[in-house]
């Protein structure tokens, strides 16, 4: 009975408001006066009878209000995000096999919270940072879905979505314009920018809505929603709010049963014209959910599934140009800031330019741009093409040096190169390789400091790093640092002084070499420098070794014919001792000696380079993909593309534990 009457009671709202506007705004009125006057007294009794009156009742006080701008308001309990992924096998290892979960839509607007003391409506507020919020209440008239009075006499706070209906926006894009006089780029910068309205009648006009997702006070005086959120969600409905649609899964579902109910939420949508970005996946049991925890940023007991990267629309400012280290410069898009997935974001690498005028792209041009992966902003697509001129966009001298640029292409891909090998961005960005993590793994050479050094003409060579003390007492009178500051650094020069085989060589930034393949060198000369030395110059076949093929052979005996690299690779040997220790030598008693063994996602006990040193103790090789030679694939959080591939070519899948746990009995 109470939702029949709550039904009527939304579609006289609507009606009345549909003639107010005729009679009002348009000067065509379609009903008389005493129409309207019985439809008006039938919702009084109704709302008198139920407790329950719309925020956007004709009832209420006519009018709306105006503010001089947006209050803040504290959260205390924190509007956290929710983690992300594209992944359904991060949705199944999240799923589990014990709990019931809902599959709910992911609108795409933005998050409003509804606070209800004694049966009203006494704030709304936006999420804002997950911590403060902007107080909202003077608009909650002016959006559909919110309820002013509710027969519920206790403290309730109700979070939900602030949305535009996909026709809404197609009608309203044309004409409705931004806080700067932009046309919205998409539903949620209209509705976010709406919500934010000083005025209320100009809210009034955008045709926002609202659906709650979540109770986070109150309806505790039934024990079944004490435990239940889609029993609290059903409660709310009894209070006039139409919910966001879910979907419930008992204990252990299938990887079919969830895409299906994806499927059929997204067919939902689509019929009735819903935006939305995903699928919500949440514990419906309260305690356990409140057990999960959270970090920083997100509440640990739903998982958000993406369909697709988001694209937000903005405009390319200009192409920065910066050498690299080899010479290549690299371009990056300088973009009016946007914001995706709650992060602003202003550049983007363009690759090379090949991909610069593939997408036709030059300043001035309104731009698509995504985070691919929720994580690397990237330039997606040019809405402006046609009348591409490379002069526009391609420096003929380089931005560092001044020295004239050159167009080099390789397998079908241009790039820009500055040919200078004094370039003094290239030079810096050699030091910045040479001292970093994988090299000679120097903490407290950042590339501000090199630059400084560099500048002051105390680097010339790597071999000046470690003669740095004959410029101590100058050093420690310099902006930032200090007698301390000075000690640290030379401490870690000191240490970089022991290393090994790879990490020399890798410094050495030979084209191609890499970690994988010093340390295949480093297996081949069993850790020997003068080895490797002597292999070169005596004519050794480099692709003989495992993945070594003819251009890397070329790169190694290109480099060592160089003098200034061959005198450079003997100078620092008389500073610097690498250790003769093969990295991973074979155990025959492990499971996992000579197997190919390759890593994806987020590992808790490990980082990418302690997980590979760790494969390699076992006598395995580590592997960067996928392939049939693959004997094992250790999966993390969020494992990405690998894991699809792994399952289809048949490769054994371990979780981190798994892999720990048969390393232990090897």
């Amino acid at each position: 009975m109470q939702k029949e009457t709550i039904e009527k009671i939304r579609k006289l709202t609507a009606k009345l408001n549909q003639w107010r506007h005729e009679y009002y705004n348009l000067n065509a009125p379609t009903v008389t006066d005493a129409v309207y006057d019985r439809h008006f007294d039938d919702l009084q009794r109704l709302e008198k009878s139920s407790g329950i009156t719309m925020s956007n009742s004709p009832t209420q006080t006519v009018g709306y209000k105006t503010v001089k701008g947006l209050e803040k308001t504290v959260h205390t309990i924190p509007l956290l995000s929710l983690e992300k992924t594209k992944q359904t096998s991060d949705l199944m290892r999240f799923i589990g096999q014990k709990h019931h979960v809902m599959l709910m839509h992911k609108l795409d607007g933005l998050t409003v919270k509804l606070e209800y003391e004694n049966g009203s409506l006494v704030q709304a507020s936006t999420r804002g940072d997950g911590e403060k919020g902007e107080v909202i209440t003077h608009n909650a008239r002016a959006i559909e879905g919110i309820p002013a009075q509710i027969p519920y006499k206790k403290r309730l706070v109700v979070v939900g979505e602030a949305y535009i209906l996909k026709d809404t926006f197609d009608k309203l894009k044309e004409t409705l314009k931004d806080s700067a006089g932009n046309p919205y780029k998409n539903a949620r910068n209209m509705a976010s920018g709406s919500i934010r309205c000083y005025d209320a009648a100009s809210c009034a006009n955008r045709g926002l809505m609202f659906s709650p997702f979540a109770v986070i006070e109150g309806l505790d005086e039934d024990a079944r929603e004490k435990v239940s959120k889609c029993l609290k969600l059903m409660a709310l409905e009894q209070f006039g709010f139409t919910p966001c649609v879910y979907l419930l899964h008992r204990k252990n579902p299938t990887e079919l049963a969830i895409t299906d109910s994806i499927s059929r939420l997204q067919d939902i949508a689509n019929d009735k014209g819903l935006p939305i970005d995903g699928i919500v996946v949440s514990y419906n049991d309260i305690p356990y959910s409140l057990s999960c925890g959270r970090t920083g940023h997100h509440y640990k007991d739903g998982l958000a599934f993406k369909f697709e990267d988001d694209l937000s629309e903005t405009v390319l400012l200009n192409i920065e140009w910066t050498p690299s280290r080899t010479g290549e410069l690299s371009p990056v898009a300088l973009f009016e800031t946007v914001e995706i997935d709650g992060c602003e974001v202003s550049r983007a690498s363009l690759h090379n330019l090949t991909f610069i005028k593939g997408l036709e792209l030059m300043p001035g041009c309104r731009i698509l741009v995504s985070k691919r992966n929720m994580i690397i902003p990237h330039v997606e697509e040019n809405l402006d093409r046609g009348g591409f001129k490379e002069k526009n966009v391609i420096p003929n001298r380089c931005p560092c040096c001044g020295q004239p640029t050159r167009i080099h292409e390789s397998n079908m891909t241009q790039v820009l190169r500055c040919d200078n090998p004094k370039c003094a961005m290239q030079n810096l960005r050699k030091f910045v390789h040479f001292v970093g993590k994988k090299a000679m793994d120097i903490e407290g050479l950042s590339e501000a400091t090199l630059e400084k050094f560099i500048g002051r003409g105390w680097l010339r060579s790597f071999a000046d790093i470690y003669r740095l003390d004959e410029h101590a007492k100058e050093i420690v009178s310099m902006e930032g640092f200090g007698e301390k500051s000075w000690r640290r650094l030379w401490d870690a020069i000191q240490k970089s002084r022991q290393t090994t085989f790879e990490r020399y060589v890798v410094a050495m930034d030979i084209p191609m070499v890499g970690k994988t393949a010093s340390k295949e060198l480093c297996h081949y000369f069993n850790g020997s420098l003068k080895a490797f030395e002597f292999a070169v110059h005596t004519g050794f076949d480099f692709t003989v070794l495992n993945d070594f093929g003819a251009v890397l052979h070329r790169n190694i005996c290109d480099w060592f014919r160089v003098k200034e690299n061959q005198n450079l690779w003997k100078e620092l040997q008389t500073m610097v001792k690498a250790d003769k220790k093969s990295a991973g030598k074979a155990k025959t008693g492990s499971v996992f000696a000579g197997r190919i063994i390759v890593v994806t996602g987020k590992l808790e006990s490990f980082t990418r380079d302690s997980i590979n040193a760790k494969i390699e103790s076992l006598g395995a090789k580590a592997g960067s993909s996928v392939s049939q030679n693959t004997d094992f694939l250790i999966c993390g959080d969020k494992a990405g593309s690998k894991l699809a591939k792994a399952k289809a070519l048949g490769v054994a899948v371990l979780s981190e534990q798994q892999f720990l746990d048969m390393a232990e009995s090897a």
